[in-house]
């Protein structure tokens, strides 16, 4: 039979990349609905972020029952904000419970994907060399995934133990050691504390200060976890309050808003409150406004930074020898470094190679900026769907909430093939750029457009990691597909060469 009318008569098949929250949402959606699928995980283990970021204290700053998904809500949290631990334990579950391991290929990484579009498949190849099929790719391997590391000068030669907060040492004593801590942002915000009684001497080199304020967090009781599973509708209600709750400080990220200003007096007492020093109150003071970049939460930031033996650098880094860390303001001994400098967030999908129709190349094709039809699909690349793609994330909601949008949208694209019996769908090159043009001018009303520099912002300036709006209104967006948006290719078509 030849080969391309074979490939034809053969169901949908789905090939994701990551088994992170966003893979694994995917892939029980696919088997909910008896789709053929395989997921690629370049780790040992599931989890993704949560997976990776196990270093002290690390855990979410989205409630709980927020921060997991819709049809598997779990009453067994131990806290409002769930730490690391539990989080992965909750995918872990999920994984056992849908009976997805068969499916999911453990340290296998996704190394490149070329759309073959005379038989409309994706050829899929390993690192390790192996060669897979599928008609459709899910991308879900996050904007947090790959760490940031600086190039500073003499980073090799330094004589002690270096490493990444997402990648970090268990095997190294902290106790009683020098540590030099890089970058004051969420990860530095978590660990720092937890680590800081240990230390003989911790300096914090610090880039700019962010808005900080309380986090509401306390332990569930007992009492709470039992009518929680007794009564699961409570759990509906409770996560219904948490959402429009948090669904409302949208508005502090619109610029001149009185929450967001509410929140830097906030942040502002919380500082003056833990420190006296005013020299040290001034440098933990940002220039910017909140929202500007990611607001932190935290009770005990401040404190921790307050403490004798805390040192908080401002001095840009200069370079690394052997012994520790020099700045135009003097060098700073160390015996353990620890980097806490983000991640390459506008890297999308990197660093697989990805091409498209006529060989495309995917980073090519984003080489003025990653954009893509609602964070989702992209043109010229058929049958190619990202998860927490360009412009889906958040700054005051769960990006649970967004997964599950976009996991349903997928859905929605592959039923529309089906019911069109087409092979593969691209969204339009008018309605992409109809699409993001309104995205831009959306952005410009919001508070990351403001004159500080972060990781939502390339070079340009232009906003490329965050959503625009609301997330009712995201999820508006992608609450079905607009036929009008999309070409679809049928197998005449590809039979005529058409």
């Amino acid at each position: 039979m030849d080969d391309r009318k074979s490939l034809q008569s053969q169901p949908l098949s789905v090939a994701i990349a990551g088994a992170g929250a966003g893979g694994l949402c995917m892939a029980i959606r696919l088997k909910q609905a008896g789709i053929p699928f395989i997921v690629f995980e370049k780790a040992d283990r599931v989890g993704g972020t949560w997976r990776d970021n196990d270093y002290p204290g690390s855990g979410c700053d989205i409630v709980s029952h927020l921060y997991s998904f819709s049809f598997e809500m779990n009453p067994d949290w131990s806290r409002r904000f769930a730490k690391q631990d539990e989080i992965q334990a909750y995918f872990e579950r999920i994984v056992e419970k849908y009976g997805l391991g068969p499916s999911i290929h453990l340290s296998t990484e996704l190394s490149s994907a070329e759309f073959d579009e005379t038989v409309s498949v994706w050829r899929l190849r390993t690192a390790a060399g192996e060669e897979y099929q599928a008609n459709c790719l899910v991308t879900a391997t996050g904007q947090l995934n790959l760490p940031a590391t600086p190039a500073f000068p003499g980073l090799e030669s330094f004589g002690g133990p270096i490493f990444h907060s997402a990648r970090w040492d268990h095997g190294i004593d902290l106790e009683g050691k020098r540590i030099a801590v890089i970058g004051s942002g969420a990860s530095a915000i978590q660990f720092l504390p937890e680590i800081a009684p240990k230390a003989s001497k911790l300096t914090l080199f610090q880039r700019s200060p962010n808005w900080v304020i309380p986090k509401p967090d306390r332990a569930i009781s007992p009492f709470e976890k039992r009518m929680l599973r007794a009564f699961p509708w409570l759990m509906k209600v409770q996560r219904l309050f948490d959402y429009w709750s948090i669904e409302q400080t949208f508005r502090a990220f619109l610029k001149g808003s009185r929450l967001g200003l509410a929140w830097q007096k906030q942040s502002q007492r919380s500082l003056e409150e833990a420190v006296k020093d005013p020299e040290l109150r001034s440098a933990l003071t940002p220039d910017y406004p909140a929202g500007c970049k990611r607001i932190l939460l935290s009770n005990e930031w401040f404190k921790t930074l307050a403490r004798p033996n805390v040192e908080l650098v401002r001095s840009g880094i200069e370079g690394l020898d052997q012994a520790g860390i020099r700045t135009g303001g003097g060098h700073r001994n160390a015996d353990v470094i620890i980097l806490a400098t983000g991640f390459e967030t506008q890297r999308f999908l990197a660093p697989m190679t990805i091409k498209g129709l006529g060989g495309l190349d995917l980073h090519e094709a984003w080489a003025g900026g990653a954009t893509a039809h609602r964070g989702i699909t992209l043109t010229g690349f058929p049958n190619l769907f990202m998860l927490y793609g360009p412009n889906t994330n958040l700054g005051h909601g769960s990006a649970i909430f967004m997964l599950e949008c976009q996991v349903l949208y997928v859905m929605r694209c592959l039923k529309a093939m089906q019911a069109r019996r087409t092979r593969f769908m691209a969204p339009r090159k008018a309605a992409m750029e109809r699409f993001n043009k309104k995205l831009d001018v959306d952005l410009q009303r919001t508070v990351w457009a403001a004159g500080c520099s972060s990781w939502y912002k390339d070079a340009s300036g232009r906003i490329l990691n965050n959503w625009s709006g609301s997330t009712v209104r995201y999820w508006w967006e992608t609450l079905w597909v607009r036929p009008d948006e999309y070409d679809f290719v049928c197998p005449s078509r590809l039979a005529a060469g058409g």
